[in-house]
């Protein structure tokens, strides 16, 4: 297999400042504000660029994880018996304004099962979309927010973020298939 490293550990890191500063100015400051990672990358993701805010704000900041899988609308081709992570969205998202956070946009999929996630757990003020990548391909009208990076990959091209909590390091790779 062809595989190409697109982004390092130092690339992640500044992608992940520039999206918290710029949650922070679109949002003109941090109040009714919190962050909601997409089970597996997006946690991890989410996670830091929270800690970046709270750094940066010297705030506490509401934050949660969100499994997708009972909403996707192709769960039942990927598996007979899915494998469910945990929610954990601790705090009142009425009037709230919700960051999700997911490491890769492909199709929008994704997305529109959070977003039908998210509001079982209420309804928020808004709900912005904040991802490390990028890919293109959107089958729904669903756009990110907060970008770290737009690629082009070939449609035989798999991306994968590989995170230092789960994976070891910090790495974008696109591999041929």
């Amino acid at each position: 297999m062809d595989t190409r490293t697109i982004m390092i550990g130092r690339d992640i890191e500044r992608s992940l400042d520039r999206i918290s500063l710029e949650i922070v100015e679109r949002n003109h400051g941090v109040a009714n504000l919190s962050i909601v990672g997409i089970h597996t990358g997006g946690v991890y993701l989410a996670q830091r660029i929270k800690q970046r805010i709270e750094l940066q704000e010297e705030i506490d900041l509401p934050a949660g994880t969100l499994d997708i899988t009972l909403y996707r609308d192709d769960w039942s081709l990927i598996s007979q018996n899915p494998i469910v992570k945990k929610s954990d969205i601790g705090f009142l998202l009425e009037d709230k304004r919700v960051v999700l956070v997911d490491d890769v946009i492909f199709t929008g999929r994704t997305i529109r099962a959070a977003m039908d996630a998210i509001m079982d757990y209420g309804r928020p003020l808004s709900i912005q979309l904040a991802v490390l990548i990028d890919r293109g391909g959107r089958e729904l009208p669903i756009q990110p927010d907060y970008v770290g990076m737009v690629i082009d990959p070939a449609d035989r091209e798999r991306v994968d973020v590989l995170l230092l909590e789960k994976d070891n390091r910090d790495a974008v790779v696109v591999t041929k298939r």
